[in-house]
């Protein structure tokens, strides 16, 4: 049987989705250090926080979301404006589908579009599959903060890897895109 695999912008219409989606990696796993899982409410606020400087999109398999990816500031002060922390989040079940490539390079494709020049992505250890998606679209690792992430009853290590969006260490960022700040 062949799915229909869509990449396109979330709405708030799929805030419920992302949300469930979300849950699980929150309750059953350290995939993420978010402790409480957030309602539809506020995932209808992250996705149009997002939307508006980054981006947000979500996979849709037949129809039916399955998984979402989204950029979001590395840092708030100015100087970091034209750097981005990224996530991608699948069903459980859909690792190794292609879904997470499909998510991601999107979504950088987007960011560079918007003037993004590097993004980086946290991955709480050990996680493997988010290691080699990570590496397989050109991230590389820069650092790993030990026991930073108190989840599950024990400390968490969380890896740092970032990946280039724009070229060269000179190149002008005059006229880049969305990248700025308010």
């Amino acid at each position: 049987m062949t799915v229909t695999r869509t990449v396109r912008d979330a709405t708030p219409v799929d805030a419920a989705a992302c949300a469930a989606i979300y849950a699980p990696c929150i309750r059953d796993t350290a995939i993420t250090l978010e402790i409480e899982p957030p309602d539809a409410a506020e995932f209808t606020r992250r996705i149009a926080a997002a939307a508006a400087r980054h981006a947000w999109l979500v996979l849709e398999d037949d129809g039916r979301v399955t998984g979402y990816a989204y950029g979001g500031p590395f840092k708030e002060r100015a100087a970091y404006r034209f750097a981005c922390e990224v996530s991608v989040y699948l069903e459980l079940g859909l690792r190794r589908s292609g879904g997470g490539r499909a998510l991601y390079s999107a979504l950088l494709a987007r960011l560079a579009e918007r003037g993004y020049r590097t993004a980086a992505a946290g991955i709480t250890m050990p996680n493997a599959a988010s290691a080699g998606l990570h590496a397989a679209l050109g991230f590389v690792p820069v650092g790993t903060f030990r026991r930073v992430g108190w989840k599950h009853d024990r400390w968490h290590d969380v890896a740092w890897m970032q990946c280039d969006l724009g070229v060269g260490d000179t190149t002008s960022v005059s006229g880049a895109g969305s990248a700025t700040m308010g």
